[in-house]
């Protein structure tokens, strides 16, 4: 819906050129419980004249239903569209709003006041060039306008309006604006907030919203309206910078047309500029500047082209097409992360990387220190939770080509997905890349893993045993290799509790450690195949996410899961070490099974039932299932034992 105009009736062919041709402002609202933002946007909407005729009347009817203002139009309900919002009168998820004047269009975002939705907040505020944060004239700063002022820093935006509402309340006293105006300006200093515009305002009344209140003769500033007209873009401001154009796709329609697609991030571009593809460095111009509706001179920042150079290189979706100061390439890089999973965030656990169309596998390392955001504390921290925000070092498994975040929110802003389930578990933003990362390369070898796996007459492989404390996983692993080594093939193993003895000794049984505990592991077993052994790992591995994460380390064929099948009861009776009487009686906290989950596999390549099958026969039945895929020819035989 657009704003009213005479143009509608005189010449509506010449109002829709007008309205696709203004500009558009994204802003979010946000501030404490109650301060107003949802009767703020509703009042935007009203005085725009976006509200519809049938609207206006089932506004009017719940006003007087379920409003809050005493039987008067209660703007809020336009927003506020859950059944939980109104029932409670606060604002849960985030409402998108559009809306128009004569000069601009604006989508606005109204985003929870409270803690336990910052996921919610931070969600409107990444896509937003400016924020409205509300103080309630009658209370001042709260814990929450500092705890959002802080997170609309943190995420990139650097205009705000501080918009101090309910002055009719307080009888539009001078006094209490200017010193709410004083309060927030020096916290807005500390988390560099610079560019504050504060105007004194009534939501439900109206006053200084979209016209100057006569109730504050003493304000000079713009309206509300006003200012949201008349402030810069950060479009505008991305125009003046290097070219950075995150390559979407390669578009190959015949063999006479190769060109890269993607959104320009920054800057601009012109045919016969100088370009360089990161992370390669390979350096070409480009030839056109193609769009749908023909080719361009000039190409800027927000729109969405096709650029074909002058010489064939490597390009591909994920890369940055870039000139000017180039971005920078590395793996491993100190950031902020913003947790929005219920499952905390476990250091060395395995998740996907997405920057840009850029997508990698990314390891967090426990966290420096996260963040107190009503105090701006740095506290000492093992892993995340919901809505905490965190700096974190995470190292890549290959090299990107970045900005850091403060300098370009589309080049050094990513999010984080869970592998198992695709869900988008954090948000982070690059600070700088790690000094160490530029220090370390891959040293090439002549004698490689083939190599050593030819002189030993066998295939490299990974046997990782899976189950429950008790299950059988190592008395069955030491049979298989005992038959490997009558064979003559090249072994070891890896068992839990002897590792915890040595290169593990350090680590507990804390979910995090449990983590730790296989990633350390699955890089040794990993550098076992590089050997060219058969390495059997014998793990109780709880998680599916290190499971997984172990066999991406090696080739496909290289990895089998072997699912070393119990009930919970029969390994809880067997209870050789006497641990799960422990863990019953509370001496042994996070055990597996008991306190602590096991996620069993999903397709395991092997699976043994334990309650059929006897030591004995699973390692022939792992054996055969060895010859069936390969891995083990019979031949010569070694030493008896």
């Amino acid at each position: 819906m657009a704003h009213i105009s005479d143009l509608i009736e005189s010449d509506i062919d010449a109002y829709l050129l007008q309205h696709q041709h203004k500009s558009l402002l994204r802003f979010i609202t946000c501030g404490s419980v109650d301060d107003g933002k949802s009767t703020l946007i509703g009042r935007l909407l009203y005085d725009s004249k976006m509200i519809f005729e049938d609207q206006m009347a089932a506004l009017e009817a719940d006003s007087k239903r379920i409003g809050t203002q005493g039987g008067e139009i209660d703007f809020a309900l336009l927003v506020d569209g859950l059944a939980a919002e109104r029932e409670q009168g606060i604002t849960i998820d985030v409402a998108y709003r559009f809306f128009s004047t004569e000069k601009r269009k604006f989508i606005v975002a109204d985003t929870p006041g409270h803690e336990q939705y910052t996921r919610n907040m931070v969600t409107g505020a990444s896509t937003a060039d400016l924020a409205i944060i509300l103080v309630d004239a009658r209370k001042g700063i709260l814990t929450q306008t500092r705890r959002h002022s802080y997170l609309v820093s943190l995420i990139g935006i650097k205009k705000v309006v501080l918009a101090v509402n309910k002055m009719d309340l307080v009888g539009f006293d001078q006094t209490v604006f200017d010193t709410i105006v004083r309060d927030y300006r020096a916290f807005a200093a500390q988390v560099g907030l610079d560019d504050v515009t504060a105007i004194p305002i009534s939501g439900l009344r109206g006053d200084n919203i979209a016209s100057r209140s006569d109730q504050t003769p003493w304000f000079d500033g713009p309206v509300l309206i006003e200012h949201l007209e008349n402030v810069p873009l950060d479009e505008e401001i991305r125009q003046q910078g290097p070219l950075r154009l995150p390559v979407q796709w390669v578009n190959r329609p015949d063999l006479d047309f190769r060109g890269f697609a993607g959104q320009i991030a920054s800057g601009s571009v012109r045919p016969g500029d100088t370009i360089r593809v990161l992370p390669s460095g390979k350096q070409s111009k480009v030839a056109r500047i193609v769009t749908y509706d023909g080719d361009l001179d000039l190409a800027v920042a927000g729109q969405s082209v096709t650029l074909t150079l002058e010489d064939e290189i490597d390009c591909s979706r994920g890369d940055i097409i870039a000139s000017g100061n180039p971005p920078e390439v590395a793996d491993q890089f100190e950031t902020t992360i913003i947790w929005m999973a219920e499952e905390p965030l476990l250091p060395g656990r395995a998740y996907w990387l997405k920057i840009g169309a850029k997508l990698v596998s990314a390891t967090v390392t426990e966290p420096k220190y996260k963040v107190n955001v009503n105090t701006l504390e740095h506290l000492a921290a093992k892993a995340l939770t919901l809505n905490e925000i965190g700096v974190c070092n995470i190292s890549l498994d290959q090299q990107i080509a970045f900005d850091p975040y403060k300098d370009n929110v589309d080049t050094g802003g990513f999010i984080l997905i869970d592998r198992m389930t695709n869900a988008t578990v954090g948000i982070g933003l690059i600070h700088f890349a790690l000094r160490r990362s530029q220090n370390i390369h891959w040293q090439a070898l002549d004698v490689n893993k083939t190599s050593r796996a030819d002189l030993k007459g066998q295939k490299p492989a990974i046997l990782w045993f899976t189950g429950l404390s008790g299950s059988g996983k190592s008395t069955i692993a030491n049979l298989v290799e005992k038959q490997l080594y009558g064979m003559g093939r090249h072994t070891t193993t890896l068992d839990g509790d002897n590792v915890r003895h040595g290169l593990n000794r350090d680590l507990g049984f804390t979910d995090a450690d449990r983590v730790e505990n296989i990633r350390r592991v699955a890089e040794v077993s990993k550098l076992m195949v590089e050997a060219g052994l058969i390495c059997l790992v014998s793990f109780i591995s709880p998680f599916r996410s290190e499971r997984q994460m172990a066999r991406d380390l090696v080739e496909g064929a290289e990895f089998l899961e072997v699912f070393i099948d119990t009930p919970l009861a029969v390994a809880e009776a067997r209870d050789v070490k006497g641990l799960y009487k422990k863990a019953r009686s509370g001496d042994l906290k996070n055990f597996t099974g008991i306190d602590s989950p096991y996620e069993a596999p999903d397709a395991a390549e092997i699976h043994i039932d334990t309650t059929k099958t006897t030591p004995e026969q699973a390692a022939d039945l792992i054996i055969q299932k060895l010859r069936d895929r390969g891995l083990i020819r019979d031949g010569w035989q070694g030493p008896e034992i």
